[in-house]
């Protein structure tokens, strides 16, 4: 069985290829289910390409205060990839040229790349209009250098993104450890009181829910007004929207559902649940991602498998956006994540 492939741990593929092998072997190369790219192609939508770029995602290290059991970065406390000045210096030079109007930072945690203030003062003088940053909320409580982020990121007016597995903290400690919810409610509360989802400051603070286990997100919008109505009454917490976001099948979540044997049920849940609709708005057609090192993905999930884009330009430092905008999408089977039901991605469903 193609699952076993990747538990073997075979000493002539690296990790990535071996989650690459299971995604393209197994209840697909039997014929079980259909490659995503004939999926696609049903509708005329195969090659994908790229619209006008509009999102530069920087993943500015996989360094993280926490370990969650889903993270398909597979980033914790002992990830030393770190992007350094010197290839933020790069992405610079590129933010003054792109036509991209919004910067999307990324990690692990990315406050804790040491050069993570300097980076965001810089690119605004460099022209960036809209800043997200994607918080993992504990960060905010983990030390005192991090107390003031509230603040700092006020000043920027930088669009929040958190985490929020649940709004009962069995549910969110379950997935992301003992605390993480304390932690995160109070964070919440520091975000609220310097104006963040306050009427008339134009802070933007939303939420993010990912699935625990081997299902599907419910839908969105019921989801967002359970939040709203438990946050509100227990904590006195506001914020904008929630974004629903599927589980891809890789990284740490793959190892998980091979580990549970539910491989197979999810991916079959995934292709049942294809929605052609959800294809043109899936985030790999206006963003270009960008790793820690430099290099250069069609979105943060093509990153984790180390698949670069089809290009002759691959790297930061060799940026060609003409060249680059001429390119066909990589796509593998992880793709279903994207384009099941409403379908999703890092600003949720786009559908």
């Amino acid at each position: 069985m193609a699952t076993k492939s990747l538990t073997a741990r075979n000493n002539d593929l690296s990790q990535t290829d071996k989650q690459l092998e299971i995604l393209s072997n197994g209840i697909f190369k039997d014929g079980e289910l259909p490659y995503f790219k004939d999926k696609i192609a049903e509708t005329q939508q195969f090659p994908l390409k790229p619209k006008k770029l509009e999102i530069l995602q920087i993943n500015v290290g996989y360094m993280c205060n926490q370990v969650c059991s889903h993270c398909h970065v597979d980033a914790g406390p002992d990830r030393k990839e770190i992007m350094t000045r010197e290839t933020m210096l790069q992405c610079l030079d590129v933010i003054r040229v792109t036509g991209a109007h919004t910067l999307d930072l990324t990690g692990g945690a990315p406050e804790m790349n040491p050069d993570f203030r300097w980076f965001v003062e810089e690119a605004a003088k460099a022209g960036i209009k809209d800043f997200i940053v994607r918080s993992n909320l504990t960060i905010i409580r983990a030390n005192k250098k991090y107390h003031d982020l509230p603040e700092f990121f006020k000043k920027h007016k930088i669009h929040v993104i958190s985490s929020m597995p649940y709004y009962k903290r069995e549910k969110t400690d379950k997935q992301r450890g003992d605390g993480v919810f304390d932690k995160s409610i109070k964070a919440l509360q520091m975000l609220n009181d310097v104006g963040y989802a306050q009427e008339g400051t134009g802070l933007k603070l939303d939420l993010v829910y990912n699935p625990s286990g081997a299902y599907l997100p419910s839908n969105q919008e019921e989801m967002e007004r359970d939040f709203k109505l438990a946050l509100k009454e227990d904590f006195d917490i506001d914020f904008g929207n929630l974004f629903a976001i599927t589980n891809l099948p890789i990284s740490r979540f793959l190892e998980y559902l091979i580990a549970s044997d539910n491989y197979e049920d999810y991916m079959y849940a995934l292709v049942e649940a294809y929605n052609p609709a959800a294809v043109a708005g899936v985030m790999c057609t206006n963003t270009i991602s960008i790793s820690w090192d430099g290099w250069l993905y069609d979105c943060d999930f093509n990153q984790m498998l180390n698949l670069k884009v089809a290009s002759k330009i691959q790297h930061i430092k060799e940026y060609n956006e003409a060249i680059l905008q001429k390119r066909d999408i990589i796509i593998s089977q992880h793709c279903y994540g994207c384009t099941a039901g409403a379908g999703s991605s890092c600003q949720g469903t786009v559908a």
